[in-house]
């Protein structure tokens, strides 16, 4: 089963960069051409310095959980996408984001 909403509030679960043990955090996330999408104002997230130093996350979701890899988006244009998607119609939308996003693993 795949996930069909493009925009929906998963866990997001990751590996701890020092601990190593699991942090879950629930987040607004963009289901775009295929892939899932997070973001943030900043780099400095405990969730999103994990999810770049432990690119193996999981995704839950409705009783469904997913596995994927992360990694940071460096096209602009796409974290711009994103940012429109993730805050439609709000004035937010419009500020520059950090932005990562998740290849599924076939399921």
């Amino acid at each position: 089963m795949r996930i069909k909403e493009e925009l929906f509030r998963p866990v997001l679960i990751t590996q701890g960069r020092r601990t190593g043990r699991k942090h879950a955090v629930m987040l607004r996330a963009v289901n775009y051409d295929g892939k899932i999408y997070f973001s943030r104002h900043r780099p400095d997230g405990d969730w999103f310095k994990n999810a770049i130093e432990n690119p193996e996350v999981r995704i839950e979701y409705k009783d469904m959980t997913f596995t994927g890899i992360a990694k940071l988006v460096t096209d602009k244009k796409l974290s711009e996408k994103i940012s429109e998607l993730k805050y439609p119609g709000e004035e937010r939308s419009k500020e520059k984001r950090v932005t990562i996003q998740v290849t599924l693993n076939p399921s």
